[in-house]
């Protein structure tokens, strides 16, 4: 089977990620900063297709050498979501933008990428975003992603960028700054959701079919190479108060609907994904039973450093 790199393989997608690969049969490299710990690799540390290297995508030299041999390079590493890289916009530029650059530098001829990004792209749409609705972010998070993925077109290297929904759901890496996860959350442990903007609309996908488009992409390769394909299932547009309501479902809360917050980068909009759907891609996680795997984990679960992003 191939050897391939993952980079950002110890986050929320790729740790879910590097498992489905290795039952796959594939050699495994995960080069991370490790930021967030080690831990997310605990469970499947052992198997010997794996091999973990700590590097950062901003160091060019680290980043060639782990690149070198490998026949898929699965770009996953970033600083994820308008908070953070408002946080350390320098950090952010380095990382999402020059990190990109540095793959696609370390690249030889007959490698391929998968390149992640994001619907924040999209910006302020009205009516339906397709792959061919003109990208035009918001915020510095999307406009980082479209520049990168500027660089992967550009390059000449063979590719394909995955346009990503509002993902949810469990993960060895939890994420609670991610909007189902963090309404479940907060449901279970303060009793109350805080609730903004709640007629905005939102696309999402469980965290496990989000890992899943990336093997459906290795496998579809050949389909898909040189596009963009938004990555998501049509059955998962909801509002955001939709969410609540699902979630009100298993829990009792206080929800507090008050314009207390705004969503910057104005995701207010449905997104089509018949272009993915039409290779065969569907989601195989619905809103219900990841919102049921979330209240198992956070019931026993809770944040041991409140500014951490657990």
């Amino acid at each position: 089977m191939e050897r391939v790199l993952i980079t950002g393989g110890a986050g929320y997608i790729g740790a879910v990620l590097a498992p489905m690969l290795l039952e796959r049969g594939h050699t495994i490299t995960i080069f991370d900063t490790f930021m967030y710990g080690a831990e997310p690799l605990f469970g499947f540390c052992q198997h010997p297709k794996l091999n973990i290297v700590k590097g950062d995508v901003r160091d060019g030299l680290a980043l060639a050498k782990a690149v070198k041999d490998h026949d898929w390079i699965l770009h996953l590493a970033a600083i994820v979501g308008y908070p953070a890289c408002a946080a350390d916009p320098q950090r952010a530029h380095t990382t999402n933008v020059d990190g990109t650059r540095n793959v696609l530098m370390a690249m030889s001829k007959g490698q391929r990428l998968i390149f992640a990004s994001t619907g924040s792209t999209y910006g302020k749409v009205v009516g339906i975003a397709t792959e061919e609705t003109p990208i035009a972010p918001l915020t510095l998070y999307g406009q980082n992603k479209r520049d990168a993925e500027k660089l992967v077109k550009d390059s000449g290297q063979e590719h394909a960028i995955l346009r990503f929904a509002t993902v949810f759901g469990p993960s060895p890496r939890l994420r609670l700054d991610l909007l189902v996860n963090d309404f479940v959350y907060q449901a279970i442990h303060n009793r109350q959701i805080i609730l903004y903007e709640g007629h905005f609309r939102r696309t999402f996908l469980h965290s496990h079919d989000a890992a899943a488009s990336y093997p459906f992409t290795m496998d579809h390769f050949d389909k898909m190479r040189g596009q963009v394909y938004n990555v998501g299932d049509t059955s998962m547009n909801y509002t955001k108060r939709d969410i609540a309501e699902y979630v009100r479902k298993y829990l009792e809360f206080y929800l507090h609907e008050a314009d207390v917050g705004h969503d910057l980068d104005q995701r207010d909009y449905e997104v089509d994904y018949s272009k993915l759907a039409a290779l065969g891609y569907k989601a195989e996680v619905d809103l219900d039973s990841g919102i049921q795997q979330l209240i198992k984990i956070f019931s026993v679960f809770t944040k041991h450093n409140p500014l951490r992003n657990a």
